[in-house]
């Protein structure tokens, strides 16, 4: 086969030489034409020589035969064309034997003999896919949802590659006109809602979502439907991350929790972030964590002067340094462990690189451990993120960003009250300096380190339970890089003084993806793994806002990004505010600092101490 591939062209040739000799006699015969052999012959040795060279300049035999389609095929038929009108001009010219009538019908009979050979050719080549469909012993069943160029692709690779271990049985599709056509004789068997019933006729083993265009919420309706089966779900990816130059197939990855949600692709002004960030020095304060590593990444795409990533877990930032050498060996970056609460380490990295944006992502973010140690999230979220404000104004650094939570409003928890007063600090700081200060507030980040995802991981692999505290809490999730491109998307418009809100979308039950996390991962919910409720933890609500009463959105250019009406802040308040803070870290009982905290974060809700509560029950 390896020897028939290299001399493929010759024999073509030879094989479309044949071919043009036999439309020849065909013509004599079909318009019963006398032949004189002699003239026959010459014109017959010229218009072999005339086909084989327009086919040449035609680029015919540059085609590849086992991926031709329709455009190929017309070139072909339209070089046999050509010829038979060079043809009648040669015969004009040198007066040889026979009518153009022959010589035209000569043309229109070599074009369907050499199209037809090339098909039959395909046809041969395609044997082993046609077997694989007539003996399906050892592949596995495939229905793809999706009769579009993505399904198209999918069959087209199928049938070149029938080592890949999948009988395609039909495809799915809602256009009602394609329902009870065929794709490469694979019928399209109905729509999204005849998904079940289909699978279970045709004992499917594997679903493969291929519409990539597919918007948020139609990608997670159909998604649903496929996870009611008891196939395997396959999806594949957004047309931007298809572009990479492998095959199509290779795309096919299990469907994830990200699919599920009801998301359409974030849509970024590239040259807006660009000029944000281009020969900037950019600071990345806990550079090393989930959300900091993640714009370390999308803030190397647009190059930076310098890339300073800052941590005080130095395994962390070795990471993302280390990925970031491998990606772009061009930029420049240095990794600096420090703590945001060392205000004189702070005070030397500021001075020593004089950075220009500052991204502060470093925070305690843990809501149950900061209950426990509210102390340490006051020195960490609040006091540090004042050194790295102070220490941004004092350099004359052009913006700062905070990254904030969606838990800073009406917070019941210390981590959002924390998170809250360090939204003050920052807008009250903007009054007064130089520095432009905005925090951007969003939600839950899938995957994130101490998000809910891994931890339903752990225990899956485990044999279960899956712990969820209330069947009816729910959050908003993104992803790790839609939050980081939207943060960078909100520091381009930031002009100072704003807290920016991500639009996050629909809530989620997370008993529901909890649901479907053990779905994805090859059980059923209460058979295989039981879903245990546990009862709400100190400082957990049911559900998340994203802004206050008091606070209004106005919209930006980005239709995911907002701003909130901040409302005044008053800068004695907030400094009488950081000595009472200061005061309380003397304080050993976790309720009084919690109190304190409190009375300075006025929406704050601070559940009472259990000893306190019993005390009043009794009562």
């Amino acid at each position: 086969m390896h020897i028939l591939g290299r001399f493929k062209k010759y024999i073509l040739a030879i094989v479309d030489a044949i071919m043009v000799a036999l439309a020849y006699g065909g013509a004599y015969i079909f318009l019963d034409i006398p032949v004189v052999w002699s003239s026959a012959l010459v014109m017959l040795y010229i218009s072999v020589v005339t086909y084989l060279l327009v086919f040449l300049l035609f680029g015919v035999y540059n085609h590849m035969i086992s991926f031709a389609s329709a455009r190929e095929y017309i070139i072909c038929f339209f070089a046999c064309v050509v010829s038979s009108l060079l043809c009648c001009a040669e015969r004009t010219v040198f007066r040889f034997f026979g009518p153009n009538r022959q010589l035209l019908l000569a043309g229109v009979l070599t074009g369907v003999l050499c199209i037809g050979v090339r098909v039959l050719w395909r046809v041969v080549i395609k044997l082993p896919f046609a077997r694989k469909h007539m003996d399906v012993s050892g592949y596995k069943r495939l229905l793809i949802v999706g009769a579009g160029d993505a399904g198209h692709m999918i069959i087209r690779e199928l049938i070149a590659s029938p080592n890949i271990p999948y009988k395609v049985i039909g495809l799915i599709d809602d256009d009602q006109s394609k329902i009870g056509c065929r794709i490469y004789g694979i019928k399209v068997l109905g729509d999204r809602h005849a998904i079940p019933q289909i699978c279970k006729a045709k004992r499917v083993d594997t679903l493969l979502f291929a519409i990539p265009t597919a918007d948020g919420e139609a990608r997670r309706e159909i998604l649903d439907i496929c996870n009611r089966t008891n196939c395997q779900v396959h999806v594949l990816p957004g047309i931007n991350e298809m572009i990479s130059g492998k095959p199509i197939v290779e795309h096919m990855r299990k469907v994830s929790v990200c699919d599920l949600l009801s998301r359409d692709p974030v849509r970024l002004n590239n040259e807006a972030i660009g000029e944000l960030v281009k020969g900037k020095v950019v600071l990345v304060t806990g550079g090393g964590g989930s959300i900091g590593s993640e714009l370390c990444r999308q803030i190397a795409r647009y190059q930076p002067g310098k890339l300073l990533i800052l941590d005080i877990y130095e395994n962390n930032a070795y990471d993302i340094q280390q990925e970031l050498k491998v990606l772009y060996p061009d930029l420049q970056q240095r990794v600096l462990i420090a703590s945001v609460r060392d205000r004189e380490r702070l005070e030397e990295i500021f001075e020593a690189h004089k950075p220009s944006l500052v991204f502060h992502a470093a925070a305690h973010k843990h809501v149950p451990l900061m209950e426990s140690d509210p102390r340490e999230a006051i020195k960490n979220n609040i006091f540090g993120t004042l050194n790295v404000a102070e220490c941004a104004d004092r350099h004359g650094v052009k913006k700062f960003i905070l990254i904030s939570t969606d838990k800073a409003v009406n917070p019941t928890n210390v981590m959002g009250a924390t998170k809250r007063y360090c939204e003050m600090i920052i807008q009250d700081l903007n009054t007064r300096s130089k520095t432009e200060f905005v925090a951007v507030r969003f939600g839950n980040v899938l995957g994130s380190n101490g998000s809910v995802i891994p931890l339903f991981q752990r225990q899956i692999a485990s044999g279960g339970p899956v712990t969820v505290t209330h069947k009816e809490i729910t959050r908003f999730f993104m992803t790790i890089p839609e939050a980081a491109q939207l943060v960078m998307q909100a520091a381009s418009y930031a002009a100072g003084g704003e807290i920016f809100v991500l639009d996050m979308g629909e809530p989620v039950k997370i008993y529901d993806l909890a649901v479907n996390l053990i779905k994805l991962s090859g059980y059923k919910p209460g058979r295989d793994i039981e879903i245990k409720i546990t009862g709400l933890r100190p400082g957990e609500k049911l559900y998340e806002e994203l802004m206050m009463e008091e606070e209004g959105l106005v919209a930006t250019q980005n239709e995911k990004i907002f701003i909130t009406q901040p409302f005044a802040i008053d800068s004695a308040t907030v400094q009488e505010g950081l000595a009472k803070l200061e005061k309380a870290f003397t304080e050993t009982d976790n309720y009084a600092v919690k109190k304190v905290l409190g009375e300075l974060v006025t929406t704050y809700s601070i559940d009472q101490p259990k000893e306190a509560a019993d005390e009043d029950v009794m009562a």
